[in-house]
């Protein structure tokens, strides 16, 4: 009995959560503008420290060496 009260309580607390005036919305233009922001600064930092010949060099070296190419 227990477990049955504790699942009807997590089940209530969940649906209040979906469809109650606190809901999650999901996330906004702001945190999607943010992690575009983020991305684009990371793909400028790979560029302009002439890592990107590096890192396609060190995955290509791990997938032959996982596939047993030479």
């Amino acid at each position: 009995m227990k477990v049955k009260h504790r699942f009807e309580s997590w089940r209530t607390t969940v649906v209040s959560r979906m469809r109650g005036k606190e809901r999650d919305a999901g996330a906004g233009f702001v945190e999607y503008a943010g992690i575009m922001i983020i991305v684009a600064g990371i793909f400028v930092m790979i560029d302009g420290l002439g890592l990107d010949g590096l890192i396609s060099g060190a995955i290509f070296d791990a997938v032959n060496s996982v596939i047993g190419g030479g």
